[in-house]
């Protein structure tokens, strides 16, 4: 990587580095949040709290003239970035967790990384370069060693997990076409906004949408943190793709792998050796990946941002 580049980087490495440390809590945290709750309306409640959080950042702050400024092809864009990224995946996702582990959800999600290099490779002109599949091949088999014994069985839950990390694969090249004139925080936004519209109408379609209103205190607390976990997701992730490739982002994304992985063991009350194996290997693959010394530099900023 040039200096030029990863001077240019710094600041969206940054940030999709604070993406993969919430992602790992998030994941985990959200196993718990949906088994409260129907996924599909806990999906809903934390989209929509999210999406008023971003209208708020938008309309009070320098981003409302662009929001007024956006044509009618932008606008189709950020229904289409709602539709395939903020709403049929989610519904996919969360249902799927709710009937799948924690770890091998995680597993399946953090897979994205693979499709998302082809079709950046396809759609973006980004070159897989020789560090990345070295790299990568590394990741691969990090995120292989969280099965434990491999004894991988790909049920109901799984193959929707699967799919809907598909549309987020699909969802994150055509963010990238958007982010080039659009913000972060734009983009983030017109996920949500129109991923939550869209839910509520299937909400409505199915007969659900009356569960809103039966949602108890513990549910809405779950709801709650799990919403704000979400929107530091966002937030960050749509920012800091701006400024990375999205191959190289999405491959970030891995380190909230061994975070899950490691919580998940905490909570069973058992580590093992294989855990921090494979969380050696994420570590090693993207440092082959980002080059050592950037790696080094953004980890160190990114303690220093956390003190």
């Amino acid at each position: 990587m040039s200096l030029c580049l990863y001077v240019y980087m710094n600041k969206g490495l940054l940030l999709v580095f604070s993406t993969a440390i919430i992602s790992g809590f998030s994941i985990f945290i959200n196993k718990f949040g949906v088994a409260m709750a129907n996924p599909s309306i806990f999906t809903f409640a934390k989209n929509v709290i999210v999406a008023i959080l971003l209208a708020a950042i938008i309309l009070f702050f320098k981003n409302r003239r662009k929001l007024s400024a956006l044509n009618k092809k932008q606008w189709l864009k950020l229904f289409l970035l709602g539709l395939i990224g903020g709403s049929i995946p989610f519904l996919l996702f969360f249902k799927g967790l709710a009937l799948t582990g924690a770890a091998q959800g995680a597993f399946i999600h953090k897979t994205m990384f693979i499709f998302v290099a082809i079709l950046a490779a396809v759609f973006l002109k980004e070159k897989i370069n020789k560090n990345f599949l070295i790299g990568g091949l590394l990741l691969l088999l990090g995120i292989l060693l969280t099965l434990k014994n491999f004894n991988f069985s790909f049920g109901w839950g799984d193959a929707l997990i699967l799919l809907a990390v598909l549309f987020w694969s699909i969802e994150n090249i055509l963010a990238k076409y958007l982010l080039r004139d659009l913000s972060g925080s734009l983009v983030a936004w017109g996920r949500m906004f129109f991923g939550s519209i869209l839910i509520f109408a299937y909400l409505v379609l199915t007969g659900q949408a009356p569960q809103l209103l039966s949602l108890n205190l513990p549910q809405l607390g779950w709801i709650a943190l799990t919403s704000v976990l979400l929107f530091g997701y966002v937030i960050t992730w749509y920012n800091g793709l701006k400024h990375v490739p999205v191959s190289v982002a999405t491959t970030i994304l891995l380190l909230g792998l061994p975070i899950t992985t490691a919580l998940t063991a905490v909570n069973a009350g058992k580590i093992i050796p294989q855990d921090i194996f494979s969380g050696f290997l994420i570590l090693t693959g993207l440092l082959i990946i980002l080059g050592i010394k950037a790696f080094k530099s953004i980890t160190g900023k990114l303690l220093i941002t956390n003190r």
